[in-house]
């Protein structure tokens, strides 16, 4: 809850805490996410490698933080669901698998990105 006698300073060093917070549990308790910000370090660690363009490394930037903010938005989805119908139901499948769905996007359009950059380096 809010304390009333916070300056916008102090509230804010409170928010960025709750955030990394969030961004440890995710590393730490999701598979998912532990696999993607894996392949998301050896990315990095090859455009190095490969000596890519800014361009290119806005590109693939975008495209790691885009597949993990999706992720974790599916994430969220998915605790919150279960948190309010723990029991299989119909609908929260329905929203639940959408939700993946658009995690699902999110990596597609990662890995063209990806092999836009890296496949005529390799040719």
């Amino acid at each position: 809850m809010k304390d009333p006698n916070d300056s916008f300073f102090i509230g804010r060093v409170k928010s960025l805490k709750f955030a990394i917070k969030g961004v440890w549990l995710l590393l730490t308790t999701e598979h998912s996410i532990m696999v993607q910000f894996s392949i998301g370090i050896l990315v990095v660690v090859l455009g190095f490698v490969m000596d890519i363009s800014a361009i290119e490394w806005m590109f693939q930037l975008l495209a790691i933080g885009m597949v993990l903010v999706a992720e974790s938005l599916n994430t969220g989805i998915e605790k919150l669901s279960d948190f309010i119908h723990p029991e299989y139901h119909e609908r929260i499948g329905f929203i639940k698998d959408i939700s993946a769905g658009a995690a699902t996007f999110a990596a597609v359009i990662a890995i063209i990105i990806g092999m836009i950059i890296y496949l005529p380096k390799f040719s």
